[in-house]
């Protein structure tokens, strides 16, 4: 088939490279406009649109895509279908109804649930076991449409959501391209979503990502590890915001000192303790302000935190 491949981020990069390696022809490629990055805010293309300069491969960057000029070049490429990988923004009547075979979305949950931006980041946080892929045909609703096929995949008790979100990536590129040859060869067909189930994951945005110590350890960790990398978890010490890697769970220990107060730091030599709701969580990497990430134990060492200071 005739392929316009749309997507913007690295997770949609293996989906891209296994469509570029079949039998179908890629023609194009959609992707978001270049945005400014970093202190110079110079413009800066997607991972999607370097791999296609890389290669030759035209690249389109509507700012709608509901825009004429998109929807007239589209037209004019004429494809049979456009599958999708995160790509960043919603595609109109208009636009879904010029490939004969419709738009494929690869969609990083096990669909009705975590509809929207997030899903991967919203299952780490809620403590999914279990998540996976979905290929569906896309519709105006959000990630509403008759489902292709699925993968699935298991949340391990370290994930981030990045190491979660790589390897859905590497499995979805699977899903995806056996589910554009089905659709080419006529042996796949899409079925309705379950009307149960249904759960939403939109953008996690920064003030989310604010750490509550209040929490119980295990939600604590979740909320971190969902945050990791994008937004970034983050709290406060000295009025200043302060980063945060992925936290361990503290060893049981008879000696230990009182507990601590949600928030509250105990520092030793090679370790850094935290309190939260339900006991405490030993420090990963710590970013201070304006300053590089490092192991917590040489972050407190630098910073002289002192007893009794707590995270806000």
């Amino acid at each position: 088939m005739r392929l316009v491949f749309a997507g913007t981020p690295e997770a949609a990069l293996p989906s891209l490279a296994a469509i570029a390696a079949s039998s179908h022809q890629l023609v194009a490629i959609v992707t978001r406009p270049d945005a400014a990055a970093g202190r110079g805010r110079r413009l800066d293309r997607s991972p999607v649109a370097r791999w296609a300069d890389e290669r030759s491969v035209p690249v389109l960057q509507p700012d709608r895509p509901g825009a004429a000029s998109f929807l007239a070049e589209l037209a004019r490429l004429a494809p049979d279908c456009c599958p999708v990988v995160a790509y960043g923004a919603l595609v109109p009547a208009a636009a879904l109804d010029l490939p004969a075979r419709g738009w494929v979305n690869l969609h990083f949950s096990l669909l009705p649930a975590w509809r929207g931006a997030a899903p991967v980041q919203r299952a780490v946080m809620a403590g999914d076991e279990v998540t996976g892929a979905t290929t569906f045909r896309l519709e105006e609703g959000l990630d509403t449409g008759p489902v292709y096929g699925v993968v699935t995949e298991p949340v391990r008790p370290a994930d981030t959501a990045g190491d979660l979100l790589g390897r859905l990536a590497v499995a979805g590129a699977g899903l995806l391209l056996a589910t554009l040859d089905g659709i080419e060869n006529g042996t796949v067909a899409p079925r309705p979503q379950q009307a149960e189930g249904v759960s939403l994951a939109p953008k996690v945005s920064v003030p989310e990502a604010r750490v509550d110590w209040s929490l119980p350890a295990a939600a604590v960790d979740r909320r971190v590890r969902g945050c990791t990398p994008e937004p970034g978890a983050w709290t406060t010490l000295r009025g200043e915001r302060v980063k945060l890697g992925p936290l361990r769970a503290a060893e049981p220990a008879a000696d230990r000192l009182a507990a601590l107060q949600p928030g509250e730091l105990r520092v030793g030599r090679r370790e850094v303790e935290v309190g939260t709701g339900s006991g405490p969580l030993l420090l990963g990497w710590v970013q201070g302000q304006g300053r590089r990430a490092m192991p917590a134990a040489d972050w407190a060492r630098g910073s002289r935190s002192t007893a009794g200071e707590r995270f806000g």
